[in-house]
């Protein structure tokens, strides 16, 4: 056996951590968990697997599920289209497949919101075929492994770690080997402070080699920022307050949020008095207080966000149709984003 397989393997053995995903071959709980743990955090995202197994144990009850019970679940996880798209890949198999999991990397591709990865992953794990599983662990461990230089995010070198952990899995059992090679990447190289003390494999790494290992995996593209200017409104009448249902595209699509303003610059309050007057249909006097202003760092955003009050002593005719009235106790039942939370804890 390859040497840097079996020390990868011995160490794997001896060191895995015990997550309830791994304990288990069904496909349905194997992608659950993977959709679930991009971008999230292993010890997050076990909360939040355990909290949908619990509502629904298999594939038909999530695809009979209504959308606002799944966006409520995953509330606070953020990147809301993996929820709708879960949602979607569950009716997919029930109206293509016969609500059977498909056992093939192809079959696989086909599912909403499942790229290469996720169908490698549940090929591997679910049916133990040989699908490398290529996440940002396992690039950055045999980018240091192997010493390479070459742009992970740049779609044509993909083939180049796939070939070499093709190589490696050859002669493994693919689902040990991929969960190995991602517990390497997870728990000793990790991105920053690595423990190429304890590495099982230190002797064969090439970047520890030439003391590159901080410089790896390489990555080509910046990530450009867009600053947004939010504006919410909390709208008081009859002992509650309103919620509109977020329409159209975008992150938090069909969740819930406080009345908005967008502004191409931070919103003044006079101009934010005739906007919202509009919005309100208002024929009365009114007046808006500044309440708390947050900032809301997402992958390609930075939310610049103030939080207004205006109370309210006659029912407000929205142009928008899709408001409802709430309070501060029964909000908790709409699906809201995590700003949102966080400014409505506070009051």
């Amino acid at each position: 056996m390859n040497q840097i397989v079996l020390g990868i393997l011995y160490w794997y053995q001896k060191n895995l951590r015990n997550l309830p995903w791994r304990s288990t071959n069904d496909p349905f709980k194997i992608w659950l968990s993977e959709v679930i743990l991009q971008q999230t955090q292993v010890v997050q995202g076990t909360v939040y697997y355990e909290k949908f197994i619990e509502n629904f144990s298999n594939i038909k009850q999530l695809a009979n599920a209504e959308e606002e019970q799944i966006l409520k679940l995953w509330q606070g996880l953020g990147y809301y289209s993996r929820a709708r798209n879960l949602h979607k890949a569950a009716q997919h198999i029930i109206n293509n497949f016969n609500g059977v999991f498909p056992n093939n990397y192809k079959d696989l591709l086909k599912l909403p919101g499942v790229g290469d990865y996720t169908a490698s992953a549940i090929a591997s794990f679910a049916y133990n075929l040989p699908h490398p599983t290529l996440d940002g662990n396992v690039y950055r461990f045999i980018a240091r492994l192997y010493n390479i230089n070459l742009p992970i995010d740049e779609p044509r070198n993909k083939s180049v770690f796939i070939n070499i952990l093709m190589e490696l899995m050859e002669g493994q059992e693919p689902r040990q080997f991929n969960n190995a090679m991602m517990e390497m990447g997870a728990i000793i190289c990790k991105p920053q402070n690595p423990q190429c003390n304890i590495c099982p494999v230190a002797d064969y790494c090439e970047a520890l080699k030439n003391n590159t290992v901080e410089n790896l995996p390489v990555k080509s593209k910046k990530v450009k920022v867009q600053i947004r200017h939010l504006n919410y409104f909390f709208i008081e009448y009859n002992n509650g307050f309103y919620l509109e249902k977020r329409m159209g595209s975008g992150i938090w699509q069909n969740l819930f949020q406080l009345p908005l303003i967008e502004t191409l610059s931070e919103g003044t309050k006079e101009i934010l008095l005739s906007q919202i007057n509009l919005i309100l249909n208002n024929k009365s006097t009114m007046d808006i207080h500044f309440e708390k202003d947050m900032r809301h760092i997402l992958t390609h955003q930075r939310l610049e966000v103030k939080f207004w009050k205006i109370q309210l002593n006659i029912e407000p005719e929205f142009t928008n149709k899709k408001m409802v009235h709430t309070n501060l106790s029964e909000y908790k039942n709409y699906a809201v984003p995590k700003l949102i939370e966080n400014y409505l804890l506070l009051l």
